[in-house]
């Protein structure tokens, strides 16, 4: 086996979003494009001699052949051992466990979340820290800064590790250690909830499915709920992880997760429903007839954590996303604990989660999860709400009735327009923002504007600063409305519009959403005036 360096070009454009750097799998795949990247993260941390990484992904397409390429490379540049998921397979969250387990100086985690899977689909690549989280704003602005000087990269001549038998292997003076993927993960779950509850819970006749739409967490759900928690047989569908994910879209929403929505409406619905992403990290709650949307599955979760035995002794903090609705904000208050604000993407809750002033954080998008990783975590979540289930004895449908009843309902929901030509959608954003100052005091569909402002962060525990991270328009009467475009997309540009009210009638509770938001997304409308510059007249997905 030997090292040589390959002479290369910067590759123009690769550039991190909010999780990673992601692309279509062919640009993955041309020459020198994965290769390029890989050698800029480990330029960017200082080099990987004498270094431990983890390494794995949710098995899309390329998932197998990148994952040789990154070992390699490791190895030739004097990585001292990588430990690997078998058959490359990790979900998010469980790298990120076993990156703190196995005190690695970080890991690579291959995937693109709920982006479909395929050679003429997405792929993705990111790096997460010594911590377990992604890495921060000056790390991924180092690897941009080296992906533009880039001239040569570092490579093993090897044949192929085989990744389908736990045990050790050498690749050059590299240790590679292939594990479970599942049993450290399964491990961490036993410490943090009541398995012998949840256990009770289903021997008293309890029923669930949990999607895991041909994703990383097919494995996952199976060990837990199946054999650890004796949930009947085939709770678990579509527990088969595939490169393309079945064709479908492992997206737990219930646009994409309709098969679980339809059974969850039917007549001889289960008591819950379940499903995650491709990669482990959201998570979609259903009761019998009853949706649960993440934000309100975050506050009721705030609300309820103790009853978990890892959360006895009650929350540090909470945090969420700024665009995730404010339902959390009341939980924080009643229970007299700090609520934080901080801009989309994970990697902002790790510093308040290092420095314990969290415990429990959330985004809109279907993330949640706490400070037992450093990333958001579907399985976590479902977990949770089993464990809040078995402990209140309540169905999902009374526990949300009894959770409005005390801190109200925020009716929230999100319309997505997708690929929308990149030149229209910056367009709509910077009209927007021009007229900020201008906004407050002015009426759309009825509503007065009372607060324009573009959202920014200043880190609360190092003073980092981050700005231009959405617009907010707060009206007179408590609603809201948030335009951000999407960092998550592979094409073109997604306008994201969040829509927010809330509601204390208890009367009003069982509203449509639609109906309840009705006069906010007319306001919306008129002030982005999203048809005239977009040309969509309705979203794509609304969640």
């Amino acid at each position: 086996m030997t090292a040589h360096t390959v002479a290369t070009q910067p590759i123009p454009d690769q550039k991190a979003g909010t999780s990673g750097l992601r692309r279509k799998t062919r640009d993955f795949m041309a020459p020198h494009f994965l290769e390029n990247y890989v050698q800029a993260i480990l330029n960017a941390i200082g080099g990987a001699a004498d270094k431990r990484f983890v390494v794995g992904g949710d098995g899309r397409f390329f998932n197998d052949r990148a994952i040789q390429v990154i070992l390699r490379m490791a190895a030739a540049n004097s990585a001292a051992e990588v430990i690997v998921g078998r058959n490359g397979l990790l979900s998010t969250p469980a790298a990120s466990h076993l990156i703190r387990l196995n005190k690695a100086d970080g890991g690579f985690i291959l995937s693109a979340s709920h982006n479909p899977g395929g050679i003429d689909e997405d792929f993705g690549l990111k790096f997460n820290m010594a911590n377990g989280g992604p890495a921060t704003e000056a790390v991924t602005d180092q690897i941009l800064a080296e992906t533009k000087s880039m001239r040569a990269y570092k490579m093993l001549d090897a044949q192929d590790i085989d990744l389908g038998q736990p045990g050790e292997r050498r690749l050059g003076d590299m240790a590679v250690r292939i594990i479970d993927p599942v049993t450290d993960y399964a491990a961490l779950m036993e410490t943090l909830f009541n398995f012998d509850a949840i256990r009770g819970l289903f021997s008293d006749g309890f029923t669930m499915r949990f999607d895991a739409m041909h994703a990383v967490t097919g494995p996952y759900a199976q060990e837990l709920l199946e054999n650890q928690l004796w949930a009947a047989p085939g709770t678990v569908i579509n527990a088969t992880p595939l490169p393309d994910f079945g064709g479908g879209h492992p997206d737990p929403n219930p646009i994409w997760a309709h098969a679980l929505m339809d059974i969850m409406t039917g007549p001889d619905a289960p008591d819950f429903g379940a499903a995650s992403d491709g990669d482990g990290d959201r998570n979609m709650i259903v009761g019998r007839g009853a949706y649960v949307t993440p934000s309100d599955s975050l506050a009721v979760i705030a609300a309820n954590a103790q009853l978990a035995p890892g959360y006895r002794g009650g929350l540090a903090g909470v945090a969420r996303s700024m665009p995730t609705s404010t339902a959390v904000d009341r939980v924080a208050q009643a229970k007299n604990m700090p609520c934080f604000e901080v801009p989309t993407g994970w990697k902002f809750f790790g510093n308040l989660m290092d420095a314990g002033k969290v415990t429990l954080c959330g985004e809109e998008s279907a993330g949640t999860g706490s400070d037992h990783v450093r990333e958001k975590d579907g399985l976590w979540a479902v977990l949770m709400w089993l464990n809040i289930l078995a402990a209140t004895k309540q169905s999902v449908a009374s526990l949300m009735q009894s959770h409005w009843q005390t801190y109200g309902r925020n009716f929230y929901t999100r319309h997505d327009y997708e690929a929308v030509d990149s030149t229209a959608a910056n367009g709509l954003m910077d009209a927007i923002r021009q007229r900020l100052n201008s906004l407050p005091g002015q009426h759309f569909a009825g509503l007065t504007v009372s607060e324009a402002d573009e959202f920014g962060y200043t880190d609360p525990v190092d003073g980092s600063e981050t700005t231009g991270q959405g617009l907010r328009i707060l009206f007179s009467d408590g609603a809201r409305v948030v335009f951000r475009l999407s960092g998550t997309g592979t094409e073109g540009a997604t306008l994201r519009v969040y829509l927010e009210k809330l509601e204390n009638d208890p009367d009003r509770f069982g509203d449509a959403p639609a109906t309840a938001l009705a006069d906010v997304i007319r306001a919306a409308q008129e002030i982005a005036e999203i048809t005239p510059r977009t040309g969509r007249d309705k979203p794509d997905v609304t969640t």
